[in-house]
């Protein structure tokens, strides 16, 4: 009966034109100044620790998005697939999000804006007055050539794969059947396999190693739980904002329900993850790793470090505990912008205390660089989801998602 009420809208396709797109360049031009304001006023480092800290945003968004396709098809999951157009989209743009990243790392790293604490000279060698035994005790992994190979494999693996479950989606629709359905099921096998061990290797080595001395075997778990959050709030909202467009009509609030309670659980679960991590360092009152907390400590961080937790695990606890909040769209929308907003302010925490001296704050730059990578996401991704159909209309469990209710 549910197929009746909707073929009329099986042709649905995105336009991605006029006002929006103006304001999305309007936000990247905005970024582009932001940046040149950084460097003329003389703050490098604390420009390039606000580049880092978006770059490594969008590509966990990015990847957080094809993590989100890889896991429905091997959960076999049908709910999702009446919306699986937007991470589709959002998970075509991580090859670019990955070469902004490894540019800025690099350039970060090259200029000694980035990662000084272990790539000033001298640290590894015993003669020097610089030498430090813990820095070179590390420096084996710690080095510019092998830290920039690991992050362009990472990240051309994980963009291979982006490459790969868009290819078989295109054929998928265009020819129908159960063959690259079957195909895209074995290689998300694959990659969950591949992205679950390399995920926390790549949140150490971008983040982690900014200050190399300190360390946390929960740190990689840690950001992944805040990029699942973040990336499953960003698919909700644009979900939302295109069915309040008048698009994605099939998109029901059991859908939003599914989207809002994977938001839920993971706020919780970053909230677990988080707090063992401070637990255990201040449990154990181990000096050398309390440094990484008395850092966070210090006046200008304490309110941040506290509204940090207060944002991203109250807010969606107290907002989104009831069922009926899942599924309405106004709250779960203000619940993905608060969280989205609570997560810059998460890698702002793990980046800024570590990697800026001096100029420290939050103003024109914070603000300016995260309005244009914003924009640069928004138009990317939206520039891909006018590419094609909005529905897959060929995917063996659309059925199963139009009539989805729970």
């Amino acid at each position: 009966m549910g197929n009746h009420n909707h073929t009329h809208n099986f042709t649905e396709q995105f336009e991605f034109s006029g006002k929006l797109k103006t304001w999305t360049l309007i936000a990247i031009v905005v970024g582009i100044l932001a940046i040149a304001f950084g460097f003329l006023t003389g703050q490098q480092e604390r420009t390039y620790a606000n580049l880092l800290l978006m770059a490594y945003y969008f590509a966990c968004v990015c990847a957080a998005a094809l993590f989100f396709i890889a896991l429905q098809y091997v959960a076999q999951a049908g709910w999702a697939i009446g919306l699986i157009r937007v991470p589709q989209a959002m998970s075509r743009v991580l090859p670019i999000a990955a070469l902004v990243l490894i540019i800025v790392s690099a350039s970060g790293l090259l200029s000694h804006n980035l990662y000084h604490h272990w790539n000033a000279e001298g640290l590894a060698d015993p003669a020097s007055p610089h030498y430090d035994k813990i820095i070179a005790g590390k420096a084996g992994y710690l080095n510019v050539p092998f830290f920039l190979a690991r992050l362009v494999i990472f990240l051309g693996i994980y963009s291979y794969f982006a490459w790969l479950f868009a290819k078989y989606a295109e054929r998928e629709e265009m020819e129908g059947g159960l063959v690259f359905y079957d195909k895209s099921f074995k290689w998300s096998s694959v990659f969950l396999v591949i992205f679950g061990f390399t995920t926390p290797i790549w949140a150490f080595d971008t983040i982690m190693s900014l200050e190399a001395h300190w360390f946390s075997t929960m740190f990689g778990w840690y950001n992944f739980a805040a990029m699942w959050v973040s990336g499953v709030c960003v698919i909700t909202l644009i979900v939302i904002l295109m069915k309040k467009a008048g698009y994605l009509s099939w998109v029901n609030e059991n859908h939003l329900h599914d989207l809002g309670k994977l938001i839920f659980a993971f706020s919780i679960f970053w909230t677990y993850v988080w707090f063992s991590q401070f637990l255990l360092i201040y449990y154990a009152n181990m000096p050398e790793e309390t440094v990484y907390f008395y850092k966070r400590w210090e006046p200008e961080y304490l309110p941040w470090f506290w509204l940090n937790i207060i944002i991203n695990f109250v807010a969606p606890l107290l907002i989104l505990m009831a069922r009926d909040s899942k599924r309405q769209m106004n709250r779960l929308m203000a619940v993905c912008i608060i969280l989205l907003c609570g997560h810059w302010l998460d890698y702002y925490m793990m980046i800024m205390p570590g990697t800026v001296e001096s100029h420290r704050g939050f103003g024109i730059i914070e603000i300016g660089v995260a309005v244009g990578f914003v924009g640069l996401f928004t138009y990317l991704t939206l520039n891909q989801l006018s590419k094609g159909s909005l529905v897959s209309k060929n995917h063996p469990f659309l059925e199963e998602s139009i009539n989805h209710q729970i």
